[in-house]
């Protein structure tokens, strides 16, 4: 199948190749069914594929994601791993403006049928704790710089240490609720500015929280272990870090375009603006990634502890038991097995769905032994839900959306 000038080789019936032309220093991988192809060759993302694949230090393959699309020089649901010690670079529009956008998902004790009448009061009641939508209005209105700072650095635990929410939360957060090497320093004084007002708040595009009934469970031994079961009612979050994490994301696209040059790193897209990961350019960046990740991992966190609020008005149950938060728009320095051997890599993956992989330390105990699941809020032709990396696991069902959340 051509996309363009771009020759799809088929694999399997969801795997498509891209082999190396030109300045591509690895194949692309495309994980796809055919029934999705024809999106994804019209709206170009191939293109964007190839492009990532021309990175210096890129290893393996630039890959895509089922519900590949159009995105700012990394295709929406591109990743892909640069090795460090063959001065393989970080990108900061591979993880995108909304760093640490990710989706957390929580559990109650009711049940679908115990919503029939008071769903109308809760959703009013969502909407008048949420902020949603662009600009300022926040759960948590900070109170200068020094406490900003303390939220950079502690993410969800900063939270936590404020009683806000509860401490088991933290056993079922990506990271422990943090991620660690944050750099405030290397955050702008316009990014600091623009996150004072907006802590606890979904923003707009398809930011939103809703409220979800588990439909149908088809692994019931998995499930359990992730506290589900069918008619249950659950919430889902999708948000990240706000303007904070866009404008981290503008200021070090500007610094790396201007260091490119001194790097003799060239790049197909402008938009894929890069610098060596152990370059002063690359460790600024992933300092201010991982300050405007732990920004988002507290934004989710609040917002969850006023659903909770929203859930004990009306229903007189405030349990809203956390399943598991996951980032999607990340980088991280993580050590693969390549070629026989250990490799340091920088992985950046920009991909909707958030994945909890169990055989990571940071996996809550209970889970390790699960097979890695997935958050969805917009599968592929599926309702949202939490999903296998195979077969299918839980299913949610048909959402009622906080107005304006979407």
């Amino acid at each position: 199948m051509q996309a363009t000038s771009i020759e799809l080789i088929q694999e399997t019936p969801v795997r498509w190749r891209i082999d190396p032309r030109g300045a591509m220093r690895v194949p692309g991988i495309v994980f796809a069914s055919k029934a999705l192809l024809p999106e994804v060759v019209e709206d170009h993302s191939m293109e964007q594929v190839v492009n990532v694949a021309t990175l210096p230090g890129i290893v393996v393959a630039s890959y895509a994601m089922p519900d590949v699309h159009w995105g700012y020089g990394f295709p929406i649901g591109g990743v892909a791993a640069t090795d460090v010690q063959q001065a393989g670079v970080v990108s900061p529009g591979g993880v995108g403006f909304d760093i640490s956008c990710g989706v957390r998902l929580l559990v109650s004790d009711l049940h679908s049928d115990d919503l029939s009448e008071c769903l109308p009061a809760l959703m009013d009641a969502l909407a008048a704790r949420i902020p949603r939508g662009l600009g300022h209005g926040a759960v948590w209105p900070l109170r200068g710089e020094a406490e900003l700072c303390r939220v950079l650095d502690g993410g969800a635990r900063w939270a936590v240490e404020q009683d806000v929410g509860d401490a088991r939360d933290l056993d079922r957060c990506e990271d422990h609720g943090a991620v660690g090497d944050a750099d405030p320093d290397q955050v702008s004084q316009r990014a600091r500015q623009r996150g004072l007002g907006q802590l606890g708040s979904l923003g707009s595009g398809n930011h939103f929280l809703e409220v979800q009934v588990v439909e149908t469970v088809h692994d019931t031994e998995t499930a359990a272990a992730f506290g589900l079961e069918a008619g249950q009612v659950a919430v889902m979050i999708h948000c990240g870090s706000r303007g904070l994490g866009h404008q981290v994301c503008s200021d070090h696209v500007q610094a790396m375009l201007a260091a490119m040059g001194r790097h003799r790193i060239q790049v197909p897209d402008r938009q894929l603006a890069c610098a060596p990961v152990d370059s002063p350019e690359g460790q600024a960046y992933l300092g201010a990634m991982a300050a405007a990740a732990n920004y988002g991992r507290a934004n989710r966190h609040l917002l969850a502890d006023a659903a909770r609020d929203a859930f004990q008005q009306t229903t007189g149950d405030r349990r809203l038991e956390l399943v598991y938060d996951v980032s999607h728009n990340l980088a991280k320095l993580e050590t693969h097995q390549l070629d026989g051997r250990p490799r340091r890599c920088a992985s950046t993956a920009r991909a909707p769905p958030g994945r909890c992989r169990p055989a990571t330390p940071t996996c809550p105990p209970t889970l390790r032994r699960r097979p890695s699941r997935c958050w969805s809020p917009a599968p592929w032709a599926r309702p949202p839900g939490c999903w296998p990396a195979c077969p299918t696991a839980v299913r949610s069902g048909p959402p009622a959306t906080a107005p304006g959340g979407a």
